[in-house]
């Protein structure tokens, strides 16, 4: 499981120009599935996503994580974050899940990222076309891999 994590001052999602999601300070997570994906990989991104500290504190230090914050969440499901560019130049996206598998592993982290936050979270719709727009705040871009633990 893959994570794009962005720190924002505001995100939204729109589907046939029809705003679906927006939220205000906090997180946009575009997330990828791989068939390989377990509950446990749901269970540590979560973890890992809610406590890490990339916001600031009152000195200006990034200091304070997503829970200390009470931030918001709008988690966008994100197939193409597995693309493998090593052969030739359109990408292969063997490594992403099916959409039977990938988009109820995609619900489940939902629903842990709201338990873990205490506080919904909100969605893109998975497998449709969306427009997301952000202001990244920082900027503060970071990519956690469960398979690769660093």
């Amino acid at each position: 499981m893959r994570a794009l994590i962005q720190r924002v001052s505001e995100a939204s999602v729109r589907v046939d120009n029809t705003l679906i999601s927006e939220i205000g300070t906090g997180m946009l997570i575009l997330l990828g599935v791989e068939a390989a994906d377990t509950e446990e990989d749901i269970q540590w991104l979560t973890n890992k996503i809610s406590n890490l500290r990339i916001f600031d504190d009152e000195e200006g230090v990034m200091n304070l994580s997503l829970k200390d914050t009470n931030g918001a969440v709008l988690v966008v499901s994100q197939f193409t974050l597995h693309a493998s560019t090593k052969k030739g130049n359109r990408p292969s996206y063997i490594k992403a899940a099916r959409p039977e598998f990938a988009e109820p592993m995609y619900e489940q982290f939902v629903k842990q990222m709201s338990k873990s936050m205490d506080n919904s979270v909100q969605t893109g719709r998975f497998g449709a076309m969306m427009e997301i727009s952000l202001i990244n705040s920082g900027p503060i871009t970071l990519f956690v891999d469960t398979k690769n633990k660093e």
